[in-house]
Order: C-alpha cells, then sequence, then structure tokens
C-alpha cells in the first residue's frame, strides 16, 4: 500500500471539509424542498376533483422526485463518511483497500470513498 503517495496538506482538507459541508447543507435543504412539494401534491389531490391524466402525471413526477431524493440520500450518507473520514485522518484512502484516491478525483467528488476503479467494480453488471 502506498500510503506516503497520497498525503494531503492540511489546507487541502480543510478545504474539502468546507465543500462536504456546504454540499450536505445544499442536499439537506433540497431533500426539505423535494419532501414540502409531495406533501401539497398529495394533499392537492385529495381536496380536488380531478382528471386521473392529472394524477397520472402527478404520480410519475412524485416518482421522478422520489428517485432524485433517493439519490441525495445515497450522497449524503457518503459525504458523512467522508467528513468522519477526514476526523479520523484517513481522508483521501479507499474504503475498500485503502490505496490512495486521486486528488483530482477528490477535487471532483469531495465525497469519494473509493477509486474510480473500485466503485466500477462495486456496480451491478450492466453499469449504471
Amino acid at each position: 500500500m502506498n500510503r506516503k503517495a497520497t498525503v494531503l496538506d492540511q489546507a487541502f482538507i480543510e478545504q474539502q471539509r468546507r465543500k462536504l459541508t456546504q454540499l450536505r447543507e445544499q442536499l439537506l435543504r433540497a431533500t426539505r424542498t423535494g419532501e414540502t412539494e409531495e406533501a401539497e401534491i398529495r394533499s392537492q389531490s385529495l381536496g380536488e376533483a380531478h382528471e386521473s391524466e392529472d394524477d397520472a402525471q402527478k404520480l410519475a413526477l412524485l416518482e421522478i422526485d422520489g428517485t432524485a431524493v433517493e439519490r441525495s440520500m445515497q450522497r449524503l450518507v457518503r459525504i458523512e463518511r467522508a467528513l468522519q473520514k477526514i476526523e479520523d485522518g484517513t481522508y483521501g484512502l479507499s474504503d475498500a483497500s485503502g490505496e490512495p484516491i486521486p486528488r483530482a478525483r477528490l477535487e471532483a467528488m469531495p465525497e469519494a470513498i473509493y477509486t474510480v476503479s473500485e466503485l466500477k467494480a462495486r456496480e451491478p453488471a450492466g453499469g449504471r
């Protein structure tokens, strides 16, 4: 294992902590907004005369929103893990192998906890 190759300076780690904290707040706000909108759509549907096509459209929108909320929740879990890794002093090292995660990957995706090759190996057959 080549842990020394990825010694990240403290300024970079602090920058990443700020990014992760901001991302967490943005996702939490978006999730709350999505849940509020879903509740509003559901309550509107109960109290009004409407066409079945309207219901179908609203249900389709709720399903799309639900998928987005699910992805946001998964990302929040990775963000929390990355913040914990900063606290533990293991930020920048893969959870799977302990190998360094390239700095460019961390800059693009601060919540990365696996290398690209490890992430691809974890995906279900057929990809996403």
